[in-house]
């Protein structure tokens, strides 16, 4: 049986331009490779799965290439480039700073510093996970960040900036990651799926590259995981079953039964959730973003805020233009209220269906309230 690489590791980036959503970060690194003017020291800051790791191997890999393209990419083909991608090169060090957070292991990578390359030019060390050294290594390590030789640079990566001492962040230039967007996420995980042979509908690669909020490594991990479940044929209807997602289509259900004044039917589809094993907060955090799209579709300039399904957008228009600005609102600050109160209610599901009785008598209300015509 041929040996399975998960998706996340056989799509690694290994340039500069193959880094998916992090052109902010990309371009800087390689203008300051370009003009010789690289720090000493690098932090990466951001979320998991973004991109930190896989930015700092290629700017060691790169910055130790001997024959630099014009687009200041490595060349894959010098010695340094080669025994890089074979793993064996001598350059390159890279600690997990979660399994090796003491002082004694910081003293350990401050003595090999002193050794300068046999080969090539710099000396880079990557330390992943660096907010979990201990205060003592971090220490241990602050002579050696600010002045260290001239062939030695250091690349720090962390999910947690905030847990840095300040001294160490003034000795280091800061790079913030950002989530990757849905639509970049979108197409690097669709060209995985061509690559691969797989076929899938688009739908349902949205839903996977949405529930992974920003994170590519997570949406390749679901998106192996999906393709195992569904023997390579990717479908909308398989995702949302597998992955534990409401169709958009029961929420724009509930808010034609609200607006109808429909309470029977709310109910009626609110225990087919149930009977389903959705979880009342799943639903209404469900609602609420339904609502917030329904309430930004209603401007044409803040349209491009939707991370929706491309076949939903007409019936988004259709529905937000139904029930107007101020309906939206009224059901918006309902379902938010049920949200954040959801947690302390002793009985949750009579929570959330008072709420919706509520939502469904709400266009009632707003008629009674207007003034007669005449």
């Amino acid at each position: 049986m041929e040996k399975f690489i998960v998706s996340a590791r056989k799509y690694r980036p290994t340039t500069f331009d193959s880094v998916v959503g992090q052109s902010h970060i990309t371009t800087t690194l390689k203008n300051a490779i370009r003009k010789n003017q690289l720090a000493q020291a690098f932090l990466f800051c951001g979320p998991r799965g973004v991109g930190k790791t896989t930015c700092a191997r290629i700017l060691a890999k790169t910055i130790n290439c001997t024959n630099l393209t014009d687009d200041t990419e490595p060349c894959n083909e010098c010695d340094s480039c080669r025994s890089f991608n074979e793993g064996t090169s001598m350059n390159i060090f890279e600690l997990d700073a979660a399994s090796n957070n003491s002082v004694d292991d910081i003293r350990s990578l401050v003595e090999k510093v002193r050794i300068p390359p046999q080969t090539g030019k710099y000396k880079v060390y990557i330390i992943d996970e660096v907010h979990m050294l201990s205060t003592q290594a971090f220490n241990a390590f602050l002579k050696t960040l600010e002045e260290p030789p001239e062939y030695a640079k250091f690349i720090l990566a962390t999910t947690e900036k905030h847990k840095i001492i300040p001294t160490i962040l003034s000795r280091c230039q800061i790079y913030d990651f950002k989530r990757i967007q849905t639509d970049d996420i979108v197409k690097h995980l669709e060209y995985v799926a061509n690559q691969e042979g797989i076929n899938y509908e688009p739908e349902a690669i949205h839903v996977i590259a949405h529930k992974a909020e920003g994170g590519l490594r997570d949406a390749l991990s679901t998106f192996d995981q999906l393709v195992s479940f569904t023997k390579g044929n990717l479908t909308y209807k398989d995702c949302i079953e597998n992955l534990n997602v409401l169709d958009c289509d029961y929420y724009f259900r509930f808010v034609d039964y609200f607006k109808a004044g429909d309470i029977s039917n709310s109910l009626l589809l609110y225990q087919e959730l149930i009977d389903k094993g959705f979880d009342g907060q799943h639903f209404v955090t469900g609602l609420s973003e339904h609502l917030r799209n329904l309430l930004v579709c209603l401007d044409p300039a803040t349209q491009r805020l939707m991370d929706v399904v491309e076949k939903y957008r007409a019936e988004y228009a259709r529905q937000s233009a139904e029930c107007g600005m101020a309906l939206l609102m009224r059901y918006l600050e309902m379902a938010s209220e049920c949200e954040y109160k959801f947690r302390d209610a002793s009985n949750k599901r009579l929570f959330v269906e008072v709420t919706l009785m509520k939502m469904a008598n709400l266009t009632k209300n707003l008629q009674l309230a207007q003034p007669a015509a005449g």
